[in-house]
């Protein structure tokens, strides 16, 4: 079972965590899981940026993101050559270590 290691984020996960994946499930879908309150403004469906990551390792074991999916981070704070939107990236059988930027472009979060 693959592994994917979230780095400490300030406000989501202070301490970091590792967790257990299903191959096929998204980077979004395991944080969610596991009570990490990553904001999904659009509610996973590849229409915002706010569930963006940065893939550390393990980001050339992803399927290739898709057209729609490079539009949205064209648009993303932060953005890395190994960003991905985490509603979209889905885990196959390699271990992952993600970091969540600190900022996103959402102008206002419910809870």
């Amino acid at each position: 079972m693959p592994k994917i290691v979230i780095l400490p984020h300030k406000d989501l996960l202070p301490e970091g965590g590792v967790y257990d994946a299903t191959p096929g499930e998204t980077i979004l879908d395991v944080a969610l899981r596991n009570g990490i309150e990553v904001e999904h403004a659009c509610e996973k469906s590849c229409a915002c940026t706010t569930c963006h990551c940065v893939v550390r390792e393990g980001f050339d074991s992803l399927a290739e993101s898709s057209e729609d999916e490079d539009d949205m981070l064209d648009k993303a704070w932060g953005l890395e050559p190994d960003s991905r939107l985490s509603c979209q990236a889905r885990v196959t059988d390699e271990d992952l270590v993600v970091e969540f930027p600190r900022y996103t472009i959402n102008h206002a979060r419910e809870h």
